[in-house]
């Protein structure tokens, strides 16, 4: 677990002040932190999850199956692999419903698929931090999750220490290690490419909990 800089925490502390519900969204290429950081801040503002939430963009993968189909599963984590569509609408809910209690999808990362119906948000929810890959990318529809957003954060980290923590998890999570450094490269390395592009329309960057940048 990290420890959230003050910086950040007065950060958030003001939007939460100006808003009745904040969405919080943490962006970053693979292995830069971004569950990390999210689960620091909900647990910081209410461990219990009741007047915070943690809801990540992974529960909108496409199943294995449906990726099959489309002939994309050898690619999991493209933007193509996901179901923004989807995403968008659940932001826009969450946003939108705070006398009701939305139910988001998780992502199991032992059997690697999404799980509907996991992660409540509950009406007093007055923090909700979502964090994934596309948040900021202006392609349909997924620039319309920046919109649904109250605030975008972006995580940085060094690519290399990014990399070995992506082999490690690929690896943890079944794949041989030969195999883990092969999609690390082949795979993650080309969507970290894609994500690092839109690193200015964030508001600040954040490295290791720490506000190093400012951007708006």
């Amino acid at each position: 677990m990290i420890t959230v800089d003050p910086a950040l925490v007065a950060r958030l502390e003001s939007l939460m002040a100006r808003h009745r519900r904040v969405l919080l969204g943490i962006t970053g290429a693979p292995g830069a932190g971004k569950s990390t950081l999210a689960e620091a801040i909900v647990d910081l503002v209410d461990p219990d999850r009741r007047t915070a939430a943690w809801v990540p963009m992974d529960g909108y993968h496409l199943a294995d199956v449906e990726l099959d189909r489309l002939g994309r599963r050898a690619r999991k984590g493209a933007i193509d692999t996901f179901d923004g569509h989807g995403y968008v609408s659940l932001l826009r809910r969450i946003a939108q419903e705070t006398t009701t209690t939305v139910y988001a999808p998780a992502f199991d990362r032992s059997i690697e698929q999404p799980i509907a119906g996991s992660i409540p948000v509950l009406p007093q929810a007055r923090l909700v931090v979502t964090e994934g890959n596309y948040l900021l990318d202006t392609e349909e529809p997924w620039g319309e999750v920046r919109s649904a957003l109250t605030e975008v954060w972006f995580c940085d980290v060094a690519a290399e220490v990014r990399q070995e923590r992506l082999v490690a998890r690929h690896v943890e999570f079944g794949k041989a290690p030969d195999a883990a450094r092969a999609w690390v490269t082949d795979v993650d390395e080309a969507n970290a490419r894609r994500i690092i592009e839109a690193r200015d329309r964030a508001a600040c960057v954040v490295v290791d909990g720490s506000l190093t940048a400012a951007l708006t």
